[in-house]
Formats: structure tokens, sequence, C-alpha cells
């Protein structure tokens, strides 16, 4: 079939621009004992023949410092490393785009890889511990081939990423909670299980958790839950979604930490202030809305992405930062990010620590240095493919954040104090107003990434749990959103969509409204065969959700397109206090929306107290 479908490739020699890498893999080699030289070459495949079109070559590479081959020669071994099907490929997804300006079908895909060719006196073995330190297996492969086999075979073969998924099952499956203790853990920790034995991957739910969510069923809808209501509750209420140690009672406080003295706090400050209250928006928005002068109001959001970015720095970092600048464009009618703002806990990039995150010792955690190296790169690629400056931020570093480094990311932005004849920080979904998904279309990326928050590194953190944002696509919706539909007042509410997918943005804006019903086949995917659960939770980025009245819709859609961006309705607010979900007509999801957001049970905590010794430390 691959040869029957014509599959090309290009290949491209690369500028001094890659140096820093070239000069990795040198030393890395030379700490071995070994003297070599190394070229870099981008590498882009297609089915579709356009690829070897003279306008696509001339748009992916630069005549003065690249060189496009058919041939490659003097090397002793080829190393070429690329993204694992269904891992965001932001190279590739730029060259699509391209090879359709000049008239490729829209779904031809094109992937982006990275050959790397070495000459020297090197072994197999040495390739192999090299590509260990230059690519994130959890994300990418790794091929090595030397140059005779290279030769023999005419080069690499022919590598396409595409995810074949074989949707087998009903629309959505029973889920028996009706089980023991310990069966009901396993759910918990390892995910439902599939008809083969399998786990789908972690809830993050506790035994308490479960059993409220089993009682409801039986008591309040008497039936089984589906797996779709299951894993919608688990994101729901997952820790990123709703700080749930933060919100526990603990010891003698009996409204939590949070509200007892992050929320009090604030509330007695601004009442104290009184006419003088700077804030107009706090703690009800994707970030928080201040008053700047008399025109304008500015927003600030901060979060963290710590587990993603233990996984894969780069990503994890890219998805943190794009993800609070869409924040900032879902917050009121949507305002425009402007300044960029990091923080980083890490452990000393100097050292090479041993630690593990299974139990047999076969899986390393990242080296500290490849861990900052990723960060600082993906804060910046984000920021500089949207146009945002970063101006501030910090680094702070102590061996303990070894396992798994903080990374805050913050944006801060402008929005006008009146649009269109109202307070440009209040918006609410209306009943009737139809669902419009924004944006990037649905993948597997980022499946359990909300509930895996709320449980511990191990060899079992799911590779869905990382995502890489595409800051280009958002970039695109972004402007068209900000500096022009906004004021065209087409729409009553906006927000992100970020952890938990549309399961988080249509939950939350429903809350406005009172309920909810999404056609979930209406959709847009990036592949078939994806299970009614897996669009629902997944996080695949660069998407907004809007509220947008029935009259409005199709010249809102039309006026993205225009702008590159596609969107599409995919159901309607309601006022039913439900949260229904249909399968191409078969209901699949009916569940209240009181309990969905606010059926998660208490859970009182209590703290002891270990007295240290009385030296002070000695701190470098």
């Amino acid at each position: 079939e691959i040869i029957e479908n014509e599959i090309n490739g290009l290949l491209i020699n690369n500028p001094e621009d890659i140096s820093e890498i070239k000069l990795q893999i040198k030393k890395a080699l030379e700490a071995k004992g070994k003297n070599a030289s190394v070229r870099v070459v981008d590498v882009y495949t297609s089915e579709h023949e356009k690829i070897s079109s003279p306008e696509f070559i001339q748009s992916v590479s630069n005549p003065v410092t690249q060189q496009v081959n058919t041939e490659l020669k003097d090397f002793d071994w080829a190393l070429e490393i690329g993204f694992l099907p269904g891992v965001t490929d932001n190279i590739g997804h730029t060259a699509q785009e391209i090879m359709q300006l000049i008239g490729a079908d829209n779904d031809n895909q094109c992937f982006s890889s990275r050959l790397y060719l070495i000459k020297g006196d090197v072994e197999r073995t040495d390739i192999e511990e090299l590509s260990g330190d230059i690519a994130n297996s959890l994300i990418q492969r790794i091929q090595i081939k030397d140059a005779a086999a290279f030769q023999k075979d005419g080069g690499m073969g022919i590598t396409i990423p595409k995810v074949t998924l074989d949707n087998k099952g009903a629309a959505a499956d029973d889920v028996n909670l009706d089980v023991s203790d310990e069966e009901l853990l396993a759910i918990g920790r390892d995910g439902i299980e599939n008809k083969d034995g399998t786990r789908r991957g972690p809830l993050g739910l506790s035994l308490l958790y479960l059993n409220a969510i089993k009682d409801y069923f039986e008591k309040k809808e008497g039936r089984a839950p589906k797996d779709i209501e299951v894993e919608t509750i688990a994101q729901t209420w997952s820790e990123h979604c709703k700080h749930t140690i933060f919100a526990s009672p603990i010891d003698d406080i009996k409204d939590g930490i949070y509200k007892h003295y992050i929320k009090r706090a604030t509330q007695d400050i601004r009442a104290a202030k009184g006419d003088k209250d700077i804030c107009v928006s706090v703690f009800s928005d994707n970030a928080g809305g201040i008053i700047f002068d008399e025109n304008w109001l500015i927003t600030d959001k901060v979060e963290t992405h710590n587990s993603p970015s233990a996984l894969d720095p780069f990503g994890g970092s890219i998805t943190g930062i794009v993800g609070v600048n869409r924040d900032c464009v879902g917050f009121g009618q949507g305002a425009k990010p402007v300044i960029n703002r990091y923080g980083y806990c890490l452990a000393d990039p100097r050292t090479t620590p041993e630690y593990y995150r299974d139990a047999k010792k076969t899986i390393s955690v990242l080296s500290p240095k490849t861990i900052m190296k990723g960060l600082v790169q993906g804060v910046e690629v984000g920021g500089n493919c949207s146009g945002i400056p970063t101006p501030q931020g910090f680094a702070y570093f102590d061996d303990r954040f070894v396992g798994k480094p903080l990374v805050f990311v913050g944006t801060i932005g402008l929005i006008p104090r009146e649009i269109n004849g109202k307070p440009g920080h209040e918006k609410a979904a209306k009943a009737g107003d139809k669902i419009v998904m924004v944006g990037g279309r649905v993948g597997r990326d980022g499946i359990h990434g909300a509930t895996f928050s709320s449980v511990a590194l191990d060899e079992g953190s799911p590779a869905t749990a990382v995502q890489i944002g595409d800051p280009i696509t958002q970039k695109k919706f972004s402007d068209a959103i900000v500096k022009e539909v906004r004021d065209f007042g087409w729409y009553n509410g906006i927000t992100d969509n970020g952890a938990g997918g549309l399961a988080s943005s249509v939950g939350e804006m429903a809350e406005q409204s009172g309920g909810f019903h999404l056609e979930l086949e209406k959709v847009p995917l990036k592949y078939p065969g994806m299970a009614p659960w897996e669009i629902w939770i997944s996080e695949s980025q660069e998407r907004m959700t809007m509220a947008v009245p029935p009259e409005n819709t199709d010249k809102l859609i039309e006026h993205f397109a225009k702008r590159g961006v596609e969107a599409t309705v995919i159901g309607t607010y309601t006022d039913t206090g439900r949260a229904h979900i249909t399968w191409e007509g078969e209901t699949i999801m009916d569940l209240e929306m009181d309990f969905l957001h606010d059926g998660n049970p208490e859970t009182p905590l209590k703290t002891t107290f270990t007295r240290g010794g009385e030296a002070e430390p000695e701190l470098a």
C-alpha cells in the first residue's frame, strides 16, 4: 500500500542554526574518546506528489543556507528521529498547509523528521547511547542505519506516522462499580478495564469518590454509569480542575486552606478597599481581571505544568504557555495576550543523579540539564511563535526537584473595560446558544492529562498525558477573535479547551445556561476511529469553545474560515439541568449538572508534625 500511494520524501541539508545540537553530538562522542563530524538534514515525508513540486521545495528551504538533496553520501552512520504517531508535529503541520496552498487535498498530511549523518570512528552502541540524549522515546521514534545499509536500502525507508485505530466497541460501555473495594481502587488507579483486560489509564479517583459515583447512579439514575460518564466525572473532580487538596477540610480548618486563607484574604482586602477596589473579576473566570485605567483592564493568569514537563520538558512547557495564552483569550469577551512569564524550580543541571520511575530501575527520569533546556525552549518557542514577549520570570535550583520540576507559566492580557455597550469582563452562555468549537481538531493528545495531575509519576504514566502545543494555529484564531470577531458581538460566551478538553469547557460554560446537549459525532477529528469518551475528554490543544446565538453561527464559521481557522457547531446549551451527550442519535451520557460539578465528597485531611534538627542547613 505504501508503494502504491507513491510516498515521496524531501531531504534538505540544514544550515548552521542547528550548530548547538551538532556540538552536543560531537561532545557526547568526544567524551567516549571518539572524534566525529556531524551533518543535519531536515526530512519531509508525505503521500502526496506536491511534496516534490518546486513551489513546495522553495517554501520550506532557504537557498542561501540550504541545499535540497536527492542523494546523500560521505558518512558512516545515519540516525533519524521523528515523532511517533499522534504526537503533534508543528513543522509537519505547517508544511501540510503549504501543500494545501499549492493544490494538495485537505487531508493529505505531511510529516517532519530529522536525519543526523555522522562520520567518524564510532560504533552502533555509540549511536544508540547518543540517541537517548537527543531524543525522547516517549514521543519520538528512533532509527539507526550504517552507511552500507543506507545505500543498499536507498535511504532510511519511508515512515508515515499515521494513527490507525480500530474502534470496534459500542458507542459507550457500561462500567460495573458494584465490585470489591480492591477492584474499585484498581479502576481509580489504572482506569476502566477494556474487554481484552488492559486498562485505559489513570482516573485518579479515590475509593471515597468512586463510592460517591456508585451511589449516585444506583439511587438517582437507577443504572450503571457509562464509561464516558465516569471519565467525565474523573476529570471534573481532578486535582487540576478542582484543587481538591487545597479545598478539603484540614485539621480544624473546616473550609479548607483555599477558601480560608487564599479566597477569604482576597475578599477581606477587597471589602476593606471599598470604592478603591481595583479587582473586577476574581475566582470566576479563566484569569483574574484588574482595572488598569479608565479604558482598559489587565488580565492575569499563572498555572503550573509540572507532570507533563517531567515527561517531555519542551512539550510540557510549550503546552503550558500557550494554555495560559488561551486563558487570556477566554477571559470575559476575549483579552489580548501581551506579556508572558515563567518560573522554574529545577535540580542542578550540572549533576547527573540516578533516579527512576519504576521499581526495576529501567525507566530513568530525564537529566536536570535536559529538563532545563527543554523548559526554556518550550516557553520561548510558544511566545515567539505567538508574537508575545517573555520579559520576566525566575529560576530556583534545589536537588529535590530532580524527580519532578515545578513549572509556572503566566500571561498578562489587555481587554477594554467596555465592549459593545457592556462590561468587557462579563459573559454568559444562554439556553439556545449553539456550542461552537474553534481551532485545531481532536486527537488522542492529552487523554487523562487532567486526571494525571492527581497521581504520582511512575512507569505507568501515560504517553497521552503529554501534548505539544501548536502556537501557529492558536495565533491565527487568537488574532481573529481579539482583533475582529469579539467586536462584532457574535457570541455570548467563550472559554478555552485545556485540561479535560470539551468535557471541561462545555461543562463549565453550561453552568451558566443550566445544561447542554452535545452531538459528539460532529466534533472534527485528526483521524478516524476514536471512541466517544476519548473525543470528549481529549486535551488536544489550540481549541476554544464558544456560545453563539443560532443566527450568528454561519457568519462566524465563514469568517474564521477566511482566517484559516476551522469552526464547527457541535451542540446546544440548554436549561434542563442535565449534561446530555448523544452519539449518532444514541444517548451515551445523561446526568445532573449539580452532581457533575458539586457531587465530589469532602476529604478531611489531618497533619502531623515531626520536629527536625536544630542545626541550620548548609546552603551553597
